[in-house]
């Protein structure tokens, strides 16, 4: 018998999420990426949410809503999650998939360039206390630094995909996103504006607490 990974391992104790799994099949069948988080990972969000009663939530990359679903539950009654998704055929897909959850009406997707959408949120004068970055790896380090103006004082921000398959920490890869990546990993682990840490599991997450 093949021994699991520590990961296979976690996630083996975990119930089955048939909410969450009919998700990962209406991705599926729209032919979207496969990339959702994984169920830990996903228990891990609903878990920050409750545990730091946050009542605004700001999501950067929805794909099609799983993430979006495991932060919402853990909200409060008056909680609210705003969702900023690049591809409009993405947030009608997530957008869906919240009102089959029972939460469609505690979130709101705005469909376009998320830095444009940032700025209108500040404008708005707009505050947060959870930040899920999951998109565009190159832009990493404005997505945080847009986190760190919109935080409530004591905010958690999480940054999805820190290690890039290894990519993160191979000194021969130097692209344009690695680059972006490790320099946000850097800000989140030492920014004297935050409390941070890089974690190594499930392609690295990344955790902080805005001072």
């Amino acid at each position: 018998m093949t021994q699991l990974s520590a990961e296979e391992y976690v996630e083996s104790l975990l119930t089955r999420d048939e909410q969450l799994e009919q998700v990962k099949e209406g991705i599926r069948s729209r032919s979207m990426p496969e990339i959702s988080i994984a169920p830990g990972y996903g228990k891990l969000l609903t878990l920050l949410v409750k545990m730091t009663g946050a009542q605004r939530i700001l999501e950067i990359g929805a794909l099609g809503g799983y993430s979006g679903i495991c932060l919402t539950r853990g909200l409060g009654d008056q909680g609210k999650l705003i969702s900023l998704e690049l591809k409009k055929e993405y947030a009608d897909v997530a957008q869906q998939h919240l009102n089959e959850a029972g939460l469609g009406d505690k979130i709101e997707y705005r469909v376009g360039e998320a830095l444009h959408h940032l700025q209108q949120l500040a404008d708005e004068g707009q505050k947060f206390d959870v930040f899920f970055i999951d998109a565009d790896k190159g832009n990493y380090p404005n997505y945080l630094e847009w986190a760190i103006k919109l935080a409530n004082p004591g905010a958690i921000i999480m940054g999805d995909n820190a290690l890039m398959h290894g990519r993160a920490m191979d000194p021969e890869q130097n692209g344009n996103a690695v680059t972006k990546m490790r320099q946000f990993n850097q800000s989140m682990a030492s920014d004297p504006r935050l409390e941070g840490v890089v974690l190594p599991a499930y392609d690295g997450l990344a955790i902080a607490r805005v001072r």
